[in-house]
């Protein structure tokens, strides 16, 4: 099949560990308005470099010429004894350059890593999304997400 989008999908590899750490932090910038628990400073939510080299993590970029634009990550999760699926794959990671939005390197992502789970034998993807980030949450449900369960908290 002829690839029409202006952009590559590609595995990442090792060398682009520095633009997919200062992805990390554009997904903790995005994220701050939405959590008041997340601490000041730098974060990590991700071991990066271990992620690229794990067997059950699949983590995509998608390149515009000689420039990363874009990321995402499946990685094979065991699901809880008590439910139907066995595993599933817990998708994050997901980030675009705000310059690239838009043009839908997101979906293209996104479509590289369902195909890879299908071909681990995986069949339900899950992800995380707040419930107050309403543009997200609406482009995964327009790529065909559903809210399944709503974490509640109490700070005491």
């Amino acid at each position: 099949m002829e690839n029409k989008e202006p952009f590559l999908i590609r595995t990442a590899v090792p060398g682009d560990l520095e633009t997919l750490l200062g992805f990390e932090q554009g997904i903790v910038a995005a994220e701050r308005p939405f959590d008041s628990t997340l601490r000041e400073g730098t974060i990590h939510y991700y071991d990066l470099g271990s992620l690229l080299l794990s067997p059950l993590t699949k983590v995509l970029v998608a390149q515009l010429g000689n420039q990363v634009i874009g990321s995402g990550f499946a990685r094979i999760e065991t699901a809880k004894p008590y439910l139907k699926l066995d595993r599933y794959a817990y998708l994050g990671f997901m980030y675009v350059e705000p310059a690239y939005r838009g043009l839908g390197v997101n979906r293209a992502i996104l479509n590289g890593l369902k195909e890879w789970a299908v071909s681990q034998e995986i069949y339900e993807l899950r992800l995380e999304v707040y419930q107050q980030n309403e543009p997200a949450r609406k482009a995964y449900e327009k790529a065909g997400f559903s809210a399944h369960v709503l974490e509640m908290r109490m700070r005491l």
